[in-house]
């Protein structure tokens, strides 16, 4: 069996300069490992633990104060829900007191109105076909015109000559005057 002054590190031993080694033995250093890492995680974490409990009473210490807060607005909504549900009671029970005749009448009265509203409706939109077939036939009319008399003047101008253009214009002057002297 080794001697323990062999296994661990004592101020007044020395090993030779020559021999460096590590100690095997796990059941001699772990210990010692150990507490010496126990010791400095207690020394230097007693104050970030301390820090960390702390920070987190607080927030359960906030969450409870809002958990009051909510819970007091829940409860005065609950009541003010509760009266509007009272009010909502009485009025219903005054209707049914009163019968349906109102409900009815506004029924029949709203029924009216939209068969109203629909007549109108139908009379607007026969007006704006009638007003769109008419502008759509005037349309047609104007184009059916203006082809007509791009054909008549495209005829006169390929059969018309000189001598043919100044007869027809010759015979017009007499018809204008004849049509001046019977009136």
């Amino acid at each position: 069996m080794k001697n323990i002054t062999d296994s661990f590190l004592c101020l007044g031993y020395w090993p030779s300069a020559g021999s460096f080694g590590l100690n095997t033995d796990i059941l001699a250093t772990n210990p010692i490992n150990l507490s010496v890492v126990l010791g400095v995680l207690v020394f230097f974490g007693k104050g970030v633990l301390s820090n960390l409990l702390d920070n987190r009473k607080q927030r359960i210490l906030k969450t409870i104060r809002n958990s009051e807060e909510l819970r007091e607005g829940a409860i005065e909504q609950l009541e003010k829900a509760r009266a509007r549900l009272r009010k909502v009671e009485t009025e219903a029970d005054r209707f049914r007191v009163n019968g349906y005749s109102e409900i009815e009448r506004e029924k029949l009265n709203l029924i009216n109105s939209i068969y109203t509203t629909l007549e109108q409706f139908e009379n607007d939109k026969n007006e704006t076909i009638r007003f769109e077939q008419q502008r759509a036939i005037n349309q047609v009319r104007q184009r059916v015109f203006q082809q007509a008399l791009e054909g008549a003047l495209g005829t006169l101008n390929s059969c018309l000559n000189n001598e043919l253009h100044l007869r027809t214009i010759s015979a017009n002057i007499g018809m204008f005057g004849t049509m001046k002297e019977i009136k």
